[in-house]
């Protein structure tokens, strides 16, 4: 008998290979796509032939021949080739968005054509003021708008791409060496201040610091140039201010149509939805106030966190504002709603978890109802991803003779496919076991996050979104420090005693 029991204790364990097995399924589907990715498919070939000859006919000067024409034809197709490479490189969610790139095929024609009018106007008008050099009145050009409404709706990195292929493209419609480096220069500090939109007035100074830096570069170019005078600084001064301010008019007037007719979400309609006077936040504060201070901090949490990883911060708080609107529809079985004994106590396990998961569902379809955003949608469709109702089934295993199937209690999914949806998991999952902590302590808060996070990810629901080890670690930072603010101990404050 001792020595059966010892074969046994040294039989080998067989080791899992299953998670070892997927990674390397995982890598060859990688390698495989990269070896069969083609430098430039058949479509993309002829989208950029056809934007090529569109752009080309409006930056052609018809002064001149057919061999300028195609000339600018061929660097016109070498930039568009070069933008399609770095999209396909760094932006390859893009390119399988075909309304994406319409959009922004659609926002470099539309800004040369308002460069073309705008051109044309002030070129009537210098002359009416008797200004002789043609390149002071290119300085009112609002030749930056593209590039600011791509960061708004892009993303930085697509914007400054953007910024350096129009900037090269009106070098061919203007003759000037300098002036495509004052349209960069232009588009580079509207993309800068609008890298995180948070309200409406964040436009209007995007605007006010393009008249600050192209007012310094328009004279910069007069200097260089020597063609520095008192009546040319001045016009050149006039038309920087024309030109910053045009670029917020004419982004207040496009973003609107972009959605519309793209149907984008855009920062105006997300600052909208944070306002508390919406219908679904109105409802959510009155049916279910326990869930609407739940979503407020969760919306903290997820907005700090966002910063640190490269997600917008004001989607995420929109996003964390509507996750739970489902909850609207049967309150009172959510714990932060409850005030009284739980309706859970006479329902059985899984009618209760079924009653929990199809907060979910119920969610979808309010936001369909009020017209919410894609993107919001998602979010609320993948804030739970598949992760298990434990405590139901946990009450399942302890009450039933027959071990309960754990898929009826896990969350239909699908798992999150972007880091938005999975910094807004996170911080809802952290948020609401933060407060089943009864001596909140910044070490205790601390473990529990770390706990929290750990669980999430080792239960493979982080596995579709791309979301690294690094950026968790962030994310765990910032929920710390938020959460440590909210919980901080206060000190007791002695009654007042009558002499």
């Amino acid at each position: 008998m001792k020595n059966t029991r010892d074969s046994q204790q040294l039989k080998p364990v067989t080791p899992d290979r299953t998670y070892l097995r997927k990674l390397i399924e995982k890598f060859k589907t990688v390698q495989n796509d990269k070896t069969g990715r083609r430098f430039l498919d058949k479509q993309a070939l002829y989208s950029i032939i056809f934007l090529t000859v569109f752009t080309s006919v409006l930056l052609h000067d018809y002064k001149k021949g057919f061999l300028s024409f195609l000339g600018s034809s061929v660097l016109i197709f070498i930039l568009l080739v070069f933008f399609y490479r770095d999209l396909q490189r760094y932006k390859p969610a893009y390119l399988k968005k075909k309304k994406m790139l319409t959009l922004l095929g659609a926002l470099i024609i539309f800004n040369i054509i308002i460069g073309r009018i705008f051109d044309y106007l002030f070129t009537v008008f210098s002359k009416g003021l008797e200004i002789d050099n043609p390149l002071i009145h290119n300085f009112g050009i609002p030749l930056a708008t593209g590039a600011v409404i791509v960061v708004m709706i892009f993303d930085f990195h697509t914007a400054i791409t953007f910024s350096l292929i129009l900037s090269l493209m009106i070098g061919i419609w203007i003759k000037s060496s300098l002036f495509p480096l004052y349209v960069f220069i232009a588009c580079l500090i509207g993309a800068f201040s609008l890298m995180r939109v948070k309200k409406r007035s964040d436009i209007i100074n995007a605007g006010t610091y393009i008249v600050l830096l192209t007012m310094i570069a328009s004279l910069s170019i007069l200097f260089i140039t020597e063609e520095f005078s008192l009546s040319s600084a001045y016009f050149s001064v006039v038309f920087s201010f024309i030109n910053g301010f045009s670029v917020s008019a004419l982004c207040f007037l496009l973003l609107p149509l972009i959605e519309k007719f793209f149907n984008i979400t855009t920062p105006l309609s997300l600052i909208e939805l944070l306002d508390i006077e919406h219908p679904l936040m109105k409802q959510l504060s009155v049916e279910a106030p326990g869930t609407y201070h739940h979503s407020m901090i969760v919306g903290s949490l997820a907005e700090s966190a966002a910063e640190v990883v490269g997600v917008n911060p004001l989607l995420a708080k929109v996003a964390s504002y509507y996750h739970d609107i489902g909850k609207i529809r049967m309150p009172d079985y959510f714990v932060e709603n409850q005030t009284g004994i739980s309706k859970h106590d006479k329902l059985n396990p899984h009618l209760s978890s079924m009653i929990i998961i199809s907060h979910v569902k119920d969610g979808v379809e309010l936001a369909n109802q009020y017209n919410l955003p894609e993107i919001i949608k998602d979010v609320i469709q993948q804030h739970h991803g598949s992760t298990l109702v434990t405590y139901f089934y946990q009450k399942a295993l302890k009450e039933s003779e027959i071990p309960p199937v754990e898929e009826d209690y896990r969350y239909p999914g699908p798992k999150p496919q972007t880091r938005l949806a999975a910094v807004v998991m996170l911080a809802d999952a952290v948020e609401a076991s933060a407060r089943t902590l009864e001596d909140p302590t910044p070490s205790r808060i601390s473990n529990l996050i770390d706990k929290i996070v750990k669980n999430i990810f080792l239960d493979g629901q982080l596995d579709e979104c791309e979301i690294t080890l690094k950026d968790l670690s962030k994310i765990k930072e910032k929920f710390e420090y938020i959460l440590t603010g909210i919980f901080h101990k206060r000190i007791p404050y002695p009654e007042r005693q009558e002499k």
